[in-house]
């Protein structure tokens, strides 16, 4: 049973290393696709800006919303998380995960505008998970040996995703 457990465990993680992300193509003009569709079917209809979730957080721990926002940077290893920015530089930047681990994003997609659908919260991060983190985007070695403390961080998991053109 053991034995059983490790060979799956072992290829799952082998296939998902390989994974390419998959978007359905939600609409387009002229044979170019002008938003695609990760995870759960989402719509634009509702969306708020990064500035006006960042004001509803108030008092609360956690916000389901749905927002936009523009990718700052994408996991390189396998596209599973992004950082989402505001346009306004002075606002805090937001981690992005996404649900039970149902769907990649393309790596290559900085600067892009995004819209996502899920929970936004704030969780402190450790150390050895923001380290993680930093070899996912291939930093040196000096720049992850220099994180030393956890950090508060704004996240979000979303649900689904559309990729705006």
């Amino acid at each position: 049973m053991l034995r059983y457990l490790l060979i799956s465990c072992l290829a799952l993680t082998l296939f998902a290393c390989k994974t390419t992300p998959k978007g359905e193509v939600v609409e387009s003009e002229a044979g170019v696709a002008k938003v695609v569709s990760f995870g759960e079917k989402i719509d634009q209809k509702g969306v708020i800006s990064y500035e006006d979730m960042l004001s509803q957080f108030g008092e609360s721990d956690s916000l389901r919303t749905k927002v936009m926002g523009t990718v700052e940077g994408v996991c390189q290893a396998k596209g599973c998380w992004m950082n989402i920015v505001s346009d306004s530089p002075d606002k805090p930047s937001m981690f992005v995960k996404f649900k039970d681990y149902g769907f990649f994003m393309p790596k290559d997609i900085s600067g892009k505008k995004v819209i996502m659908e899920g929970y936004a919260f704030k969780e402190v991060t450790s150390v050895d998970e923001l380290r993680h983190y930093a070899e996912d985007e291939k930093k040196s070695k000096e720049e992850i040996a220099a994180i030393t403390e956890p950090k508060e961080e704004l996240k979000f998991m979303a649900s689904g995703v559309l990729l705006l053109n």
